[in-house]
């Protein structure tokens, strides 16, 4: 069976063809800039070659055009003709309470889908666009869609409800829902896999770092806590994101400010953060050189922060679970940040939390246990693979269904 899986975002759609009879890549790209001026598509083979299409994508669907038209070229293409193209999955961010699971694409479910397009108003209606894309390109090709949210929905209302008045909850669905659900299930399963755990029978912590960050409690299995809430910008401190922060200082900023919530919530969501933070930039691999060979404190304090969150994170999910078997690091910072996991790990002994610098400097972008030999708790960097768990998740509801 050969899958295609799409990530549509607001100007961009990220792309894979898998051959599921060996989980080959046998393509992979991305589409930017669509609807903007300089758009274009840039696309791999399996052999490693690049190449790079320049041309006015004015939205998804003709972006997806120039996708199947890439993945058909006789020059630049992998498949014999479009009919080889036998299911597509599609990352949804938001499920809502609705979707526990990925599920098979029809009518009843894109409604249920376009219902949800208020929890998420950035990140759905870019998501729908490529299922309607499909319907339109490819109308006899099943679909699936697999969302973020959907790993979560074993959380026990205990912890995600928030401490608000329960009408709100009932009447807007106001909780926490908590997101990377797909990377969080597919390291946890995989570190369990290295390790030789018994999932079923396990207390996993699941730290997936990258300009969105989460953390995740995985006890036998199953998420029962994880630091995104309502929407992403909960929890830890990311490139732009605040993380928790008391919600008097929101309301003080805004009435000081004068600003309203449109406002308020660029704010949070983009000028806060490690950008907000350290004023250098969002991005970790600069803020790491404005702090270590430059010497800018403010840089410096906000890898402490950073560091700290996650930190505190961990010490209440090994509560929450009453122990912790493994700890995870993945995302790009999670996989290639040492100085990162070395700063997080630091004064975790009382856990048993030991890594070893030996293991871990130097380490970029492969599965290893970066844990000293003795170490009560082994500690695992393990590269997230979500396009995979999407393919795999799309074969097995279209041989299902």
């Amino acid at each position: 069976m050969k899958i295609l899986v799409l990530n549509c975002g607001s100007s961009s759609i990220k792309y894979q063809l898998f051959n599921m009879a060996d989980q080959l890549v046998l393509a992979k790209g991305v589409v930017e800039k669509i609807g903007m001026q300089g758009s274009f598509l840039k696309h791999e083979k399996e052999s490693g070659d690049k190449v790079k299409f320049e041309g006015e994508i004015l939205d998804h669907k003709i972006g997806i055009e120039y996708v199947l038209g890439v993945l058909t070229s006789q020059k630049h293409g992998c498949l014999a003709g479009l009919e080889e193209i036998n299911a597509v999955g599609h990352r949804v961010v938001h499920g809502g309470e609705a979707f526990k699971g990925s599920v098979f694409i029809n009518d009843e479910v894109i409604e249920e889908m376009e219902r949800c397009v208020e929890l998420a108003p950035l990140h759905n209606p870019p998501n729908l666009k490529g299922i309607y894309a499909m319907q339109a390109l490819l109308p006899e090709v099943p679909q699936v869609g697999v969302f973020d949210t959907a790993f979560h929905q074993t959380m026990p209302q205990h912890a995600y409800m928030y401490g608000i008045p329960y009408a709100l909850y009932t009447k807007y669905g106001i909780r926490r829902y908590g997101f990377h659900g797909t990377s969080h299930r597919y390291v946890a399963r995989r570190a369990a896999e290295i390790l030789g755990l018994d999932q079923e029978n396990s207390k996993i912590i699941s730290c997936h770092l990258g300009n969105g960050a989460s953390v995740c409690a995985v006890k036998n299995g199953e998420s029962v806590d994880t630091s995104m809430g309502f929407t992403p910008v909960e929890g830890l401190i990311m490139g732009t994101r605040s993380g928790d922060i008391d919600l008097g200082a929101v309301t003080f900023i805004m009435d000081k400010e004068k600003i309203g919530t449109k406002s308020a919530s660029t704010l949070f969501n983009k000028h806060a953060g490690m950008l907000g933070i350290s004023g250098v930039s969002s991005d970790a691999r600069d803020i790491e050189i404005a702090a270590l060979e430059n010497g800018n404190e403010r840089a410096q304090l906000a890898m402490k922060m950073y560091d700290y969150r996650i930190r505190k994170y961990i010490g209440s999910y090994a509560a929450a679970m009453g122990g912790v078997d493994a700890l995870v690091f993945t995302g790009g910072i999670g996989e290639n940040a040492d100085v990162t996991r070395a700063g997080v790990c630091e004064d975790l002994e009382f856990l048993g939390i030991e890594i070893d610098e030996n293991l871990n400097n130097g380490l970029r972008g492969k599965e290893q246990v970066i844990s000293k030999e003795g170490s009560r708790v082994k500690v695992i960097v393990v590269p997230t693979n979500e396009e995979l768990v999407i393919a795999m998740d799309t074969e097995t509801i279209v041989k299902n269904h």
